[in-house]
């Protein structure tokens, strides 16, 4: 009995020593972040709520401008439909007291004029005072165009000295001229699957090729760790968004989000996953793009 008990607490030890063998069993990075770490842009731009409010801002006058152009009409055509029908009164008058048809028919006329330029001023200043919010808008539209490049100037033209130095840009639009953000894209995620590969068979001369060397001695320890466990990563599929551009005085960086659906088990599930590997390449083009930091979404 003792020996069958002996038995089973082993048994159960060895397969708690092992489980952790078939946690490690990872892609690349093993779903953690590791290497350079940078403040990566919000998701949804910052400057798409204050949007909403100042694109609001001018619907509300137009509303009421609107509202009161509605009501309008009601009071701008009283005062010459009262004055018209005063005038024909007092031309009828005059012809009942015999000061005669064409004297009273000057009158009218003198009174019609009079109310028609009434009436023109009156229109006049209200299409005056109905252009001024009118006028108002576009200062507002100059203004909110103009914040944005206020912002991401200086993240693109002044150099950190660090990565935890450098201000994120904004994605897409902070990008630098003649940047090809889609072949970047595509590259990157060629890459990708590349060294998800050189993972699984534990190339090391080929992850050395694509990572700097702080990068390079994580994996390094990583398959140090995994030792001779099986490891297959299947990419089922794959979307790659350059999130932020940024250079410093000896590199330039650029952040790629890597989000789909892979498999880190032969038969396995596919399970989704979402972090950015920040891509780093010397100034003086020394070697090209290399991996510098896995970073999970979450962290990011």
């Amino acid at each position: 009995m003792k020996s069958l008990i002996l038995a089973l607490s082993v048994a159960v030890m060895s397969a708690g020593l092992a489980a952790p063998f078939d946690v490690e069993a990872k892609r690349l990075g093993g779903g953690s972040s590791a290497g350079m770490q940078r403040s990566m842009p919000a998701r949804t731009p910052a400057n798409a709520a204050p949007a909403q409010p100042a694109q609001a801002a001018p619907t509300a006058p137009a509303t009421a401008g609107a509202t009161a152009a509605a009501a309008a009409p009601k009071r701008s055509w009283m005062g010459p439909i009262a004055g018209l029908a005063a005038g024909l009164g007092i031309a009828a008058l005059m012809s009942h007291l015999g000061m005669g048809e064409a004297f009273g028919n000057i009158l009218t006329m003198v009174l019609l004029a009079g109310l028609a330029f009434v009436a023109i001023r009156f229109l006049m200043n209200r299409f005056a005072r109905g252009n001024a919010p009118a006028m108002a808008t576009p200062n507002g539209m100059r203004f909110d165009t103009a914040t944005p490049p206020a912002g991401n100037a200086p993240a693109w033209a002044q150099p950190g000295s660090g990565s935890a130095s450098v201000a994120p840009l904004a994605a897409a639009s902070g990008l630098p001229a003649g940047f090809d953000a889609a072949g970047f894209e595509r590259i990157a995620k060629m890459i990708f699957i590349r060294m998800q590969a050189a993972n699984d068979t534990g190339d090391l001369n080929d992850l050395r090729a694509f990572t700097t060397p702080e990068m390079f001695a994580a994996v390094k320890l990583d398959l140090q760790e995994r030792g001779n466990a099986p490891q297959t990563t299947d990419v089922v599929r794959i979307d790659a968004e350059v999130l932020d551009v940024a250079t410093e005085t000896d590199r330039q960086i650029v952040s790629v989000r890597f989000h789909g659906l892979l498999r880190e088990e032969k038969d396995g599930v596919a399970a989704p996953f979402d972090e950015v590997w920040h891509l780093v390449k010397p100034a003086d083009g020394s070697r090209e793009w290399a991996i510098a930091g896995i970073q999970q979404a979450q962290a990011a």
